[in-house]
């Protein structure tokens, strides 16, 4: 079981990366033409950023137990309740579930703050047709890292919020639109997320928060706060990804719509602490995969971030 556990991981894990961070898996220019017959596979394989909500996104080798999870739907999400509680003393509401080899993806959100979307794996014998309950496991890291980002957007909620009435305010101006919450829902599971950008931790200074939360995660926000240690707060350990979308199909990036988010975002103050990321892509989602960057997104990132260090009055003195 140890075995398999390690191949589902990965499984899991390099679809979520590919889904979260925008790897293209696709060699097509936005129109599919690439070489004789793609245009009409195009058509299957990709939905417009407005319709997807998720469907189409598979696992690998997870037709099966893909089946078999949702003959079992509801003793697996009570399984997936009971585990979240006991590990993590953290109430989830279920999803989606995801077939994959020997198991079954859970995709859960929290209830409540600090808000975060994660997922645990539910192992699933093929052969036997059983769901093992009993057996609920989470990959490595991921949990634990949700919770992270999920603390971070509560101790700078008011610099996230700016950004989010940035974003908003943007998209009502101009043909770019975000991804719909229901995807983040469905197969989203990447921690502190919204339909316009998710946070990722890298780091060690949240680490003693996290252990706070598995003490007693019901803390005010003043707490919070007071916990972080202002002299580790460190922009390169936080990355910000924003993943914008043409609004109309058939159009590439646009080239002044990209310049200008990256130009309002390098001048804008106010930010929480952050290393951010700008993707813009055209109307395209790969369904399978859950990921909108192709060979013509328009991209500011790595090694070239915008930086955005702590502010006077970000945390409380």
């Amino acid at each position: 079981m140890k075995h398999k556990k390690k191949i589902l991981a990965l499984t899991i894990g390099i679809s979520l990366l590919i889904g979260g961070c925008g790897v293209s898996e696709s060699g097509n220019n936005q129109n599919g033409d690439n070489n004789s017959t793609e245009g009409e596979q195009n058509k299957n394989i990709y939905a417009s950023v407005q319709d997807y909500t998720g469907q189409g996104y598979t696992l690998k080798s997870g037709e099966k137990t893909d089946e078999i999870a949702e003959d079992h739907r509801e003793e697996i999400d009570k399984a997936v309740k009971e585990f979240f509680m006991e590990e993590y003393k953290t109430e989830v509401k279920v999803h989606n579930t995801v077939g994959a080899v020997d198991g079954a993806s859970v995709f859960v959100e929290s209830v409540g703050e600090p808000h975060f979307y994660t997922f645990a794996v539910v192992p699933i014998d093929t052969e036997k047709g059983k769901v093992l309950t009993d057996q609920v496991w989470a990959q490595e890291g991921q949990v634990e890292a949700a919770i992270r980002g999920g603390l971070y957007g509560l101790i700078f909620e008011e610099g996230l919020q700016k950004l989010d009435n940035y974003l908003k305010e943007f998209t009502s101006k101009h043909p770019v639109v975000g991804v719909q919450e229901e995807k983040n829902e469905n197969v989203g599971g990447a921690g502190y997320m919204t339909p316009y950008y998710y946070i990722t931790i890298f780091g060690e200074s949240f680490d003693p928060l996290y252990k706070m939360y598995l003490e007693n995660p019901d803390r005010s926000k003043e707490e919070w706060v007071n916990a972080l240690n202002e002299k580790s707060v460190n922009p390169d350990e936080y990355n910000i990804t924003i993943q914008l979308f043409m609004e109309e199909p058939n159009v590439d990036p646009d080239k002044e719509i990209f310049n200008q988010i990256v130009s309002d975002l390098e001048n804008m103050n106010g930010l929480p602490p952050a290393s951010y990321s700008v993707y813009l892509n055209d109307n395209r989602i790969h369904k399978s995969s859950g990921t909108g960057t192709q060979d013509n997104s328009l991209v500011r990132s790595n090694p070239n971030y915008i930086i955005k260090d702590l502010e006077k009055g970000d945390l409380n003195e």
